[in-house]
């Protein structure tokens, strides 16, 4: 059976809530043309990237699926979002940085076998991953993220994905190396904006329907993992044509993945408490 949707989330890592609104103008444009709803939701505890990869997936907290910094990883054991979809007879993709493979389809990431994998029967149907090998302050080793939302687009249109992630890394790194508040991350949220206004309408006219948001956020001196707003808050914005909860409720990350599920018509596991936010 098909399922009643298809869906791409979009994760910009190391994002805060307070740089989208003045620096996400082609967002902010759809939210104010009423293409597109906004929300603020917190991530999870540590707000550590592999912590918030593994429970963005699964919807359950670092301290139940036990990735709980970016030092411990493994093959997580709860259902997913790929595990259920392609459980549903759904194709998935991935354009993302190895820790997804490892965490939902096998750990450890050899790179030659798993950096493009094309697995019908796997969690991750269809996988592009970079490992970012030698990132340092002085070398970023990211992908442009022309590329990614290139390789993204493909899958979806050769490979005809019904879910479909993408996760840069671009924002993160550049916060690391210079913080968040210089004319360096201005420049490269802009450049990231423009990036994404490239393909967002040509996913949406393919019948995607497409959810852009980050993992966690970050401070001014480019610090997250801890219990603070400046880094666990981020913005969701919403294309799509499902019901949503008020634009003031504050949403928990816990409740993407059983509400990517409900929007694919997929059955919400068990283990995905959290109550859905779009219906």
């Amino acid at each position: 059976m098909p399922l009643s949707s298809k869906l791409l989330l979009i994760i910009l890592d190391g994002l805060p809530w307070r740089n989208w609104k003045p620096f996400m103008g082609n967002l902010e444009g759809w939210v104010q043309s009423g293409e597109a709803r906004k929300w603020r939701m917190r991530s999870v505890l540590p707000s550590t990237s592999a912590c918030c990869y593994a429970s963005i997936h699964t919807g359950v907290s670092p301290q139940v699926h036990g990735v709980t910094s970016n030092e411990f990883r493994m093959r997580v054991s709860q259902p997913d979002i790929f595990s259920e979809v392609t459980r549903a007879g759904g194709k998935t993709g991935a354009v993302t940085h190895s820790y997804w493979s490892e965490f939902f389809n096998r750990y450890p990431f050899d790179p030659v076998r798993d950096i493009e994998y094309d697995e019908p029967k796997g969690p991750i149907t269809h996988g592009r991953f970079h490992t970012m090998t030698g990132y340092n302050h002085t070398n970023q080793m990211t992908p442009s993220d022309v590329d990614l939302f290139a390789t993204l687009t493909r899958l979806a249109e050769v490979k005809g994905i019904d879910y479909g992630i993408l996760h840069t890394c671009t924002v993160d790194s550049m916060g690391h190396r210079y913080g968040q508040d210089c004319v360096e991350m201005d420049n490269a949220l802009y450049y990231l904006d423009s990036a994404l206004a490239g393909f967002l309408p040509r996913w949406r006219d393919a019948g995607y329907e497409v959810i852009v948001t980050a993992d966690h956020g970050q401070t001014h001196r480019g610090h997250h993992g801890g219990h603070d707003e400046e880094m666990q808050d981020v913005a969701l914005y919403y294309f799509g044509g499902g019901e949503g909860l008020a634009s003031d409720v504050l949403l928990d990350q816990l409740q993407l993945a059983p509400s990517v599920l409900t929007r694919l018509g997929v059955p919400v596991p068990e283990t995905m408490r959290a109550k859905p936010f779009l219906t």
